[in-house]
């Protein structure tokens, strides 16, 4: 039936169930005549019969042959449902919905076709063949099933993949955290360095100031206690000192900023900062590729 577009194992299969029906129709066909023999040796014996006779007979054999028609068409419609059975069976394994058209089983076209491929394909030699109960093909070999096993194995391998990505990529943005504390660090004690010598400076003029007032402080007080007409030179001489540490001081303030601001024009500072600016991009970057394959954390 190859118009029908068959595939070898489904022929194979509907010649296995032409094999079953054919068995069950000879069978049946014996019954029937075996109906008629036994009438005609039971009841024909005789040479004549009269009308009521031969009526009586025709209708005890009438009702013999209905009930083994009916029997067999019960039957038929029973194996049928039985066969429906099984291929429902293995459609609910991978969740399909088979449907049928009924129309179709009056379908002469289909029909004619049938009974084309009973007299080529369908040879009589084999019916008396020894077959096999036909079985359906196991759920767990080929067609779908075997579909599904590499689509499971395809998304196992792909989710291995993702899980080393993503292992690769937390590697990844702990490296960059490591470097950009190392850097920070790094940068801290540049800036520690350069501000503690530049410290050491100011303290050692504010120590001399602070030793110069202390000095005029002292010969003030001596100079008060001796002669107290130079207590007013003695004051403005004070007061003079104080203005000039606050002056000294303001220097000292803007001679600090001054620095800092040269060290943040100086080579090392803009190499630091620049690491520094990178390091934060590729944190950025990371944790954005981990947001795609993490959305939910």
């Amino acid at each position: 039936m190859a118009g029908c577009g068959f595939n070898e194992h489904h022929q194979n299969e509907v010649i296995n169930y032409m094999r079953f029906a054919r068995s069950k129709m000879v069978l049946r066909l014996k019954t029937i005549d075996s109906c008629f023999e036994e009438l005609k040796d039971s009841r024909l014996v005789e040479e004549t019969f009269t009308v009521d006779e031969v009526k009586e007979m025709l209708d005890g054999l009438q009702m013999v042959v209905r009930g083994e028609v009916e029997m067999e068409l019960i039957n038929s419609a029973h194996t049928n449902v039985l066969l429906l059975r099984q291929l429902f069976a293995q459609a609910e394994k991978f969740y399909l919905r088979l449907q049928s058209d009924i129309s179709e089983l009056e379908n002469r076209e289909l029909l004619e076709q049938v009974a084309e491929f009973e007299k080529t394909d369908f040879k009589t030699d084999k019916i008396n063949q020894e077959t096999s109960k036909p079985k359906l093909a196991p759920l767990n070999e080929g067609g779908v099933s075997e579909l599904l096993n590499k689509e499971i194995t395809r998304l196992q391998e792909e989710n291995d993949k993702l899980k080393a990505r993503m292992r690769t990529l937390e590697s990844q943005a702990m490296s960059a955290l490591d470097e950009r504390t190392k850097a920070d660090r790094a940068l801290k004690d540049l800036k520690k360095v350069q501000g503690d010598q530049q410290l050491a400076s100011q303290s050692q003029e504010i120590n001399s100031l602070e030793d110069t007032v202390a000095a005029l402080k002292d010969d003030y007080e001596r100079s008060l206690s001796a002669n107290s007409a130079s207590q007013k030179g003695l004051q403005e001489n004070l007061i003079s000192a104080k203005h000039e540490l606050l002056r000294v001081q303001d220097q000292l303030s803007l001679a600090e900023k001054e620095l800092d601001k040269k060290f943040q024009q100086t080579a090392a500072y803009r190499n630091m900062k620049e690491i520094l600016t990178k390091k934060n991009e590729q944190i950025k970057d990371i944790r954005k590729r981990l947001q795609r394959y993490e959305p939910n954390e």
